[in-house]
């Protein structure tokens, strides 16, 4: 028969097995994090791993039970694993909040703006409402998320937050200390103020609270290391479009507009707000461009060149060149993957919508980064 590997070893090996246990909201291993208290291997070969949650109420706890426990019966000799949860202590969510955001100071700090941060940040802009910003913005998030990029979605738009609807969020952020975990949809880490509202009640802030809020956004949420964070502006170049050149300096303005001539002069403001932010502006998204009739005809529903003319103005205000990056058609499971929580790229990934807006996808993910406010890692001899 063969020989039953002693106790000591088999734990060594069960602790080796949970390294590769990811916190499902934190996304680091469990081990790194110090929740993992104790492994106890029997006699009999059952092991007891003792795991200490950041709250009671995790909402992820039977995924790290059951996360947990497929590590652990990967080690040799292991014949039956208890897990056993328990909750850290404020101490010990204290040490884990500084281990997650790499600092000791006392003041969250926003780590899009720190030097050597390679997250691309995208702020979604829009002259009026009624273009299908939010639209665009959570299908580019979720086609970005499906080809493999850390994505985060920050619904700015707090007196008319949709993306909680758009992406099916149902969940709250978990609280650990002052720190914030978003929730997790289609792959995106999504934070809006839509999760702390009950029902449908409207959110009625003036200028400092909206800047608060974004200030909380982009500092007390643990967003992690991300390739991408998109922004989901509201519409117009009121507070929340200054607090984002304010708190976010590096985002660069993607402007959402449709063919007809009234919303691409008013789009073409909201862009021009760049200037006075000191902000790039990447391109110009030309939605609901044309519906394709079952003949292959294409209506054109709001009028056409719009988008072409937002992009040629732009470049002659900001002095720099500003392309037309894409033409969303008009779609009808667009509309339906809106309203059903599943975005289209998704749920129809063939359909004309969806196959412009995963190109549009791939162009920003591609973009190569500026040097700008990163160190060179260069000395003076």
């Amino acid at each position: 028969m063969p020989s039953t590997p002693a106790p000591e070893s088999v734990r060594t090996a069960v602790l080796r097995a949970l390294a590769s246990v990811d916190d499902p909201e934190l996304h680091r291993p469990i081990t790194e994090l110090g929740m993992v208290e104790g492994v106890d291997v029997g006699a009999d070969g059952v092991v007891d791993v003792r795991v200490l949650l950041t709250i009671a109420a995790c909402p992820m706890r039977d995924t790290l039970t059951r996360d947990v426990t497929a590590a652990t019966r990967t080690v040799d000799g292991v014949r039956g694993v208890r897990v056993h949860l328990g909750e850290m202590t404020p101490d010990q969510r204290r040490e884990l909040t500084t281990k997650v955001r790499g600092t000791t100071g006392a003041a969250p700090v926003i780590p899009f703006n720190q030097p050597g941060n390679l997250t691309r940040v995208y702020a979604v802009a829009s002259g009026k409402g009624g273009v299908g910003k939010s639209s665009v913005t959570v299908n580019l998030a979720a086609a970005m998320a499906a080809d493999g990029l850390r994505v985060g979605l920050l619904d700015a738009d707090v007196h008319g937050f949709s993306v909680p609807r758009l992406l099916d969020v149902t969940g709250k952020p978990t609280k650990v200390g002052d720190m914030m975990i978003p929730p997790t949809a289609h792959g995106i880490r999504v934070m809006s103020i839509g999760m702390f509202v009950p029902g449908n009640q409207p959110v009625a802030w003036r200028g400092p609270m909206l800047h608060r809020a974004l200030q909380q956004f982009a500092s007390e949420v643990h967003w992690g290391d991300l390739d991408v964070l998109l922004l989901d502006l509201p519409p117009g170049t009121g507070d929340i479009a200054i607090s984002v050149g304010q708190l976010l300096p590096r985002a660069e303005i993607l402007v959402v507009t449709t063919p007809q001539v009234a919303a691409a002069e008013v789009a073409e403001r909201a862009g021009s707000v760049a200037a006075q932010t000191e902000q790039r502006v990447v391109g110009v998204v030309e939605n609901m461009s044309w519906l394709e009739l079952p003949g292959g005809q294409r209506l054109e529903v709001f009028g056409s060149g719009g988008g072409a003319t937002v992009a040629e103005s732009l470049s002659q205000r900001l002095g720099t060149d500003v392309p037309l990056l894409a033409q969303v058609p008009m779609d009808v499971e667009l509309r339906e993957g809106g309203d059903a929580g599943t975005p289209v790229v998704l749920s129809h990934p063939d359909s004309p919508a969806a196959v412009v807006l995963r190109d549009l996808a791939r162009t920003l993910a591609r973009r190569p980064r500026g040097l700008a406010g990163r160190p060179l890692g260069v000395s003076v001899a």
